[in-house]
């Protein structure tokens, strides 16, 4: 583990310390205090789960699998269960593909989200992320409908160091696409990054919105591979889930950014995203500063969540 990676870790154990509260403190007491694995004790488990925000259908899965364990290994000691539970939990994470292709090819990142989740300072973020990789990035400032997003991100873009485009109110999103995929020509940028609103209340609009900018990236830009990146605050809980939902209705979803995690007891939400849309979390945001968005290891995250240090 580098230092960075350390010092990620590090910042992911006590973010989560609420949701280890909420759920991993409950778990303790349900260990120790049963003295044989019985209904009750799998009912309780299932309840702080739930209560958890690991969402219905993985806490069914995980409850399901552990019993099969339980009986296979022919578990008696309820303290025993833990480390099964915990790989359980693992398992629910485990999504097919979470390539990060963007990285590899001249790409696009179209990044989606309601108003509020930390959806423009994720893109900044983002571009400081990839620039830091050695990347040309090139920022597409599409959210024209937010009065202050463009502002936000050019603030942003001079913090990451990349060329922005756009960022007048009130501009048609779709034109700001397609002077910003010039550019990302021109320029002969790595990735493009482009900021659009996120309007759930009105899908309608939101879709017309975003077959429009698919269909100019395709046209403009076919060489590039397309990624759609949906931006979720943590602190939501079940209402991401429903978000990341509707919006995988709408668009081509490939990934989530989880913004937020810190000091929120609804940390288990990144479990039920998993597990539920099978559509992988692909980063995780801890904090305000530009370094505080991460790529999300599924492994890393559960053993933050417990406390367990794999560290030498």
């Amino acid at each position: 583990m580098g230092e960075e990676k350390k010092g990620f870790f590090r910042r992911l154990v006590s973010g989560l310390a609420k949701t280890r509260d909420n759920i991993v403190a409950g778990f303790d007491s349900i260990f120790s205090g049963y003295s044989s694995i019985d209904d009750d004790f799998y009912e309780e488990l299932e309840e702080i789960l739930i209560m958890g925000d690991i969402g219905i259908n993985a806490t069914t899965k995980i409850i399901e699998n552990l019993k099969e364990k339980v009986q296979e290994n022919k578990i008696k000691d309820p303290m025993e269960c833990k480390k099964f539970l915990i790989q359980e939990i693992k398992d629910q994470m485990h999504v097919d593909s979470t390539e990060y292709k963007f990285e590899d090819r001249q790409s696009v990142i179209l990044v989606i989200g309601v108003n509020g989740v930390g959806k423009t300072t994720s893109v900044g973020k983002l571009a400081g992320l990839l620039k830091d990789q050695g990347k040309k990035v090139i920022l597409g400032a599409a959210d024209t409908f937010r009065a202050a997003a463009g502002e936000q991100l050019t603030l942003w873009a001079n913090r990451a160091g990349v060329e922005i485009i756009g960022g007048q109110d009130g501009a048609d999103p779709a034109s700001v696409v397609y002077d910003a995929v010039a550019a990302a020509k021109a320029r002969k940028a790595d990735v493009l990054i482009c900021d659009t609103a996120g309007r759930l209340h009105n899908k309608k609009n939101l879709m017309e919105e975003l077959r429009k900018i698919y269909r100019i990236i395709e046209k403009e830009y076919p060489e590039a591979y397309l990624e759609t990146l949906v931006v979720l605050d943590g602190t939501t809980g079940q209402n991401a889930l429903v978000q990341a939902r509707q919006f995988a209705e709408v668009a081509n979803v490939n990934g989530i950014i989880l913004t937020k995690l810190d000091g929120t007891a609804k940390g288990g939400i990144a479990v039920a995203i998993q597990s539920e849309l099978d559509i992988p979390v692909k980063y995780i945001g801890v904090g305000e500063k530009i370094d505080d968005l991460q790529k999300f290891d599924s492994d890393a995250f559960v053993n933050a969540l417990f406390d367990i240090r794999n560290e030498p």
